[in-house]
């Protein structure tokens, strides 16, 4: 495996135990301890992932003009995963509509990591040297440490949920 696709690798490794939490997720109803918890580690999940690949890799490819348009794509598109996960966690999960808005989160979080993996990680690695990958599988693992570790589920109160 060469240096470039270690990172790539790295974060389809997340994207699989994300993929796991929404599965698990969509297996549960109800406020019980159960969803709360699963609820609670995928958040932290995507927002420290998003964080560190935004710092690692999002960061490398907004200096590639190539690839400028496909960042600043998923860039935005990790500003939309925030705001549902912020919505969701500001609405009741004993209500029937959480598990509505979850399933529309689900679906559309999958269609970012697919289309990151299908579409923007192999144009990616066409415009990546040695000392990229390297300086971005460092950043990443660090960056997600702290972010997930100082993640915030619900920083939002349930009255300000959107409808």
């Amino acid at each position: 495996m060469s240096d470039t696709t270690e990172i790539f690798e790295r974060l389809k490794q997340d994207h699989d135990r994300h993929r796991e939490l929404l599965d698990k997720l969509l297996e549960t109803s109800g406020e019980t301890e159960e969803r709360k918890e699963l609820f609670t580690e995928l958040t932290k999940e995507l927002k420290a992932h998003a964080a560190a690949e935004e710092q690692a890799l999002y960061s490398t490819m907004l200096r590639k003009p190539p690839t400028t348009d496909e960042t600043r794509h998923s860039v935005a598109e990790h500003h939309e995963i925030d705001e549902a996960l912020n919505d969701l966690a500001a609405t009741d999960m004993s209500e029937g509509g959480w598990l509505t808005k979850f399933k529309t989160f689900a679906h559309d979080y999958r269609h970012h990591i697919d289309e990151e993996e299908e579409e923007h990680f192999p144009d990616f690695e066409n415009y990546l040297t040695d000392e990229d990958t390297r300086h971005m599988e460092q950043v990443f693992e660090r960056r997600k440490k702290e972010e997930k570790a100082s993640a915030e589920v619900t920083p939002e109160k349930k009255e300000d949920a959107k409808e």
